[in-house]
């Protein structure tokens, strides 16, 4: 949806200027026209493959061209996007981590337990902090308490892992992807909120498991 307000929005400005432009050349609207016609159409094609590698599990385009690249540049745009159309934000946030996660999945990229980091938020109910603290004690991998996004950044840019499991809710999760899974493969579990925002949050320990163990060698 946003990749076809932008095509559109892009032909409609060449639309308006269209006799400004063909003032400078007679030949420059007709040449946007076509260069915004391929734009849609590489654009299709990209998120055909996309909803292929989902589908099937497979990474059929490079890291750059998927969830570390051009898809991390899409997920704002999403939820503004979807905004503007009366979509619920967490709504469309929870869709795009899902995307992402199942393309992060399917890379085969292994680390030692001291290479990764675990990032979790501070609003975890007890049951759930417990759950994770086990699961790092278990497998003997670093865990940080982030009260702010900032804090986590900073942790990673300290700590250096080769590969984060992070927990948080959908909007900071997907501004935690924007800003550090381009540099280093991140796979993000979101959170439950029986009590609303900030407060004795729940996840699925079984899941956070299983994307500790992905990563590990």
């Amino acid at each position: 949806m946003g990749l076809t307000a932008i095509v559109v929005a892009s032909a409609a400005g060449v639309f308006l200027l269209a006799p400004r432009l063909a003032q400078v050349a007679d030949w420059l609207p007709r040449a946007l026209y076509v260069t915004d016609a391929g734009l849609a159409l590489a654009g299709l094609i990209w998120l055909a493959l996309i909803g292929v590698s989902y589908v099937t599990n497979r990474a059929l385009l490079p890291s750059r061209f998927a969830e570390r690249g051009l898809l991390l540049k899409t997920l704002r745009l999403a939820s503004r996007v979807g905004e503007v159309f009366g979509v619920q934000r967490d709504w469309t946030d929870n869709a795009a981590i899902a995307v992402y996660n199942r393309l992060a999945w399917a890379r085969e990229w292994r680390v030692r337990a001291n290479e990764m980091l675990i990032l979790i938020p501070r609003c975890l109910s007890r049951t759930a902090l417990e759950g994770v603290m086990e699961i790092a004690k278990r497998y003997d991998i670093a865990t940080f308490v982030a009260t702010r996004g900032a804090y986590a950044r900073q942790a990673i840019r300290e700590r250096r892992p080769k590969a984060v499991v992070a927990v948080a809710c959908e909007r900071d999760m997907v501004s935690g992807l924007h800003d550090v899974a381009g540099r280093l493969p991140v796979l993000g579990l979101t959170m439950q909120l029986p009590n609303g925002p900030c407060k004795d949050a729940s996840l699925d320990l079984a899941k956070m498991e299983e994307f500790v163990r992905k990563y590990l060698r």
